[in-house]
């Protein structure tokens, strides 16, 4: 099986484009192969197959073998992996994900690393979308108590949930803390998504993210648009907006006119390979 190690801001995955197997056999090759001794190492399995309704269908597995709604550093990945197999393609690409189908366009293709946009869509609040267990139209600012302490939460999808704690000082040692927590907090019966997000003196936001079935990773695409998001509806910043996270920076923007988020960062190869028979064998272990 042939394989594509790509980031996006040091958000990792392996790609491919044979989905045989099944849905059990492609969550326990996530596992395997995600896994960063003993496999190639990545925090999630990027499976590209046909679709009847886009140019083509993106299966995300999460290094525990969970699949994931969307992703979307991954999307990124997979535009670029897309039109380097298709020189020539129409653009923007059609991508299904769980989601549905997100359009993407490569802004700059020159250098190492090619930037992307992607039409993330609209943005859920309410509720029952995200889902959250709480009352009202909106989680905004909403006190939640993880390992002893209180953080002001708000509660945005993407297509996936995440929850965003903005704090006076953000960091590794926070999330680390309290992400676990979060993530399998009571009130989110999907578990979600965690962002630890600080508003800066020059207009960006750091943030740091717990990853729902991944842990701690470098960046999160969904989770930026949704920091950005949160950080638009609680008053905090307009609707443009630059987030810092550990792996680099994510311009996102949530349109006035159509209610969509675009998100626009690089997308890049790290190096090819192929898994042998013998390491095949060992996924049915």
């Amino acid at each position: 099986m042939e394989f594509y190690k790509m980031h996006g801001l040091g958000n990792d995955f392996v790609f491919t484009m044979s989905g045989a197997g099944g849905l059990e056999r492609l969550q326990g090759m996530a596992k395997k192969v995600c896994d960063r001794n003993f496999g190639v190492g990545a925090d999630g399995l990027i499976v590209l197959v046909p679709s009847e309704k886009a140019d083509f269908r993106m299966v995300i597995f999460n290094s525990d073998g969970s699949e994931a709604e969307m992703c979307g550093n991954a999307i990124r990945c997979a535009a670029v992996l897309w039109a380097q197999k298709n020189p020539g393609a129409m653009e923007p690409f059609a991508i299904e994900t769980l989601k549905g189908i997100q359009l993407a366009r490569i802004t700059d293709r020159t250098g190492k690393d090619w930037k992307v946009a992607v039409d993330m869509g609209e943005p859920a609040l309410a509720p029952s979308d995200i889902p959250v267990e709480a009352e009202g139209d909106s989680v905004v600012d909403m006190a939640f108590t993880a390992g002893g302490e209180e953080l002001e939460v708000t509660c945005v999808s993407m297509g996936n949930p995440h929850a965003v704690a903005f704090v006076d000082r953000t960091g590794r040692d926070i999330m680390m803390r309290l992400g676990p927590l979060m993530e399998k907090h009571p009130a989110f019966p999907r578990k979600t998504n965690v962002e630890f997000a600080q508003v800066l003196g020059d207009g960006g936001i750091r943030v740091f993210v717990w990853e729902r079935g991944v842990g701690p990773t470098l960046a999160c695409g969904s989770g930026a648009c949704a920091v950005a998001v949160a950080a638009a509806v609680s008053g905090r910043a307009g609707r443009r907006s630059r987030i810092d996270l550990p792996g680099g920076s994510l311009d996102i923007e949530w349109s006035k006119d159509d209610g969509h988020v675009i998100m626009t960062g690089p997308a890049s190869f790290v190096f090819k390979g192929k898994l042998t028979d013998s390491y095949a064998g060992r996924w049915e272990d």
